[in-house]
């Protein structure tokens, strides 16, 4: 079934290369589908295009293939173009004249921009509550170890002394700044486009506000033809937001990885964590890190991909919004799986406690045997060269006790202060106002 067919049959090689990978993916679109068209039919009865009785046998059948999808019991049959093509199918069949009103005032432009928005909204309130469960993790494991010391390194050379505390909290920390990016996608995504219909509006006279408040969107997109300009750049700039979080648990799975060699030996993991060689019987490879490193690198990518497919194109609709799905629409699983095995793994993290008794760690405390002779009233320039001669000289002898205190350092991490960061990060975006939205439509 096609909602396009005029009665001339459309060659098989093209029917295939035209819908590609839509038919699997847009089963992940399904239930957007469904909520979009129960606002769209209660708004088409706002302006007379419905009957009420017609309006309550499609808000019927609509949750009825809701609970369909819910269940697991729901496909997109075989010949079906895709999700709204199915969709209304369905409520053809079963309803009759009624379920061929339910596309007036839209265009299959319009229903895709929508159904990607509330997948987007729903998969980035998942991916929030995902990075707070593994910043709590970083926080209980920074104030566990705020106190075992580490070798910190600029250059990879011995710089200066850090501790796990540190670690754990720069990491916990670079979570918040993701989270604001995050929060700022999801603004974006957060409109709605439903009436912009093929990217010019209609001569219906829609009620665009109703939809926009029955689907929970905090506004809409208000010209019609940025609406469906909003297709891929939405994408771009969401999936830029999952590449920022990316990037920072790649570079703390490369992290992992580098400490875990045995030339740092600063920590381990449980074998069952681990993985092993079929002819080095002593290997216990860090697969797990290195597989999110891989993984996290091909989320950075995606940001760049979806802009070499967009770059070259005017306004209004193009079929090249299509590709996008295949790379986008999965990338949410992926980054879900991701912050799981992370909270799964660090909490077994074993770490070593003696590091700093070798001797090769006696210069990270070269600043600090500086900053005491300055304490004592020396230049900092003359101390720095009084330290940088015996070093030179063999007379260096690191200083007995370490002091940092001020605000983010190793005596005063300030964990408290970013967990209040993310709590107003996370509380910016709203989510209980869009889920008793949902709610609302399907009860």
């Amino acid at each position: 079934m096609k909602l396009w067919e005029k009665g001339i049959q459309t060659a098989a090689e093209i029917e295939k290369f035209t819908i590609g990978k839509d038919a699997d993916l847009d089963l992940l679109l399904a239930e957007y589908d469904v909520l979009g068209s129960i606002a769209h039919a209660k708004m088409l009865r706002s302006i007379g295009l419905l009957e009420e009785t017609e309006l309550d046998d499609l808000v019927r059948e609509l949750r009825n293939i809701y609970q369909e999808i819910q269940a697991g019991n729901f496909r997109i049959e075989d010949g079906v173009e895709d999700i709204h093509s199915q969709v209304e199918m369905m409520l053809t069949e079963r309803l009759g004249d009624a379920g061929k009103k339910i596309h007036t005032g839209r265009s299959r432009n319009d229903q895709i921009l929508l159904d990607l928005r509330l997948f987007i909204r729903d998969e980035l309130e998942s991916i929030v509550s995902h990075t707070e469960i593994l910043f709590d993790t970083l926080i209980s494991l920074s104030d566990q170890y705020k106190d075992l010391l580490m070798p910190g390194y600029t250059h990879f050379q011995i710089a200066m002394p850090s501790s796990f505390g540190l670690w754990f909290s720069a990491y916990a920390e670079s979570l918040v700044d993701d989270m604001h990016v995050l929060q700022s996608a999801y603004k974006v995504a957060n409109k709605n486009p439903l009436g912009s219909a093929a990217g010019y509006g209609s001569s219906f006279p829609l009620n665009r506000q109703l939809t926009t408040d029955l689907l929970g969107f905090d506004s809409l997109n208000y010209n019609v033809i940025y609406a469906q300009m909003g297709r891929g750049k939405t994408e771009r700039i969401v999936s830029s937001a999952l590449a920022t979080l990316a990037a920072t648990l790649g570079k703390l799975a490369m992290d992992i990885c580098l400490y875990m060699n045995q030339n740092f030996g600063f920590i381990r993991f449980p074998d069952a964590l681990t993985t092993g060689s079929s002819i080095m019987p002593h290997k216990k490879n860090p697969d797990v890190f290195e597989l999110i490193r891989a993984k996290c690198n091909k989320l950075q990518a995606l940001p760049n991909e979806i802009s070499l497919i967009t770059a070259n194109l005017p306004s209004g609709y193009h079929r090249d919004m299509q590709i996008i799905k295949e790379q986008f629409l999965p990338a949410f699983a992926e980054m879900d799986d991701i912050l799981q095995i992370l909270t799964f793994a660090l909490p077994q993290m074993k770490i070593q406690e003696d590091i700093l008794t070798d001797d090769k760690y006696q210069y990270l405390f070269s600043v600090d045997a500086v900053n005491e002779l300055v304490q004592s009233g020396m230049s900092f320039r003359h101390a720095y060269l009084q330290i940088a001669k015996k070093i030179e000289n063999g007379e260096y002898t690191p200083p007995a006790n370490v002091s940092h205190t001020h605000e983010g350092s190793i005596g005063n991490l300030c964990n408290a202060n970013i967990r209040l960061e993310l709590t107003k990060g996370i509380e910016s975006f709203h989510f209980s106002r869009v889920r008793s939205a949902m709610k609302a439509l399907l009860s």
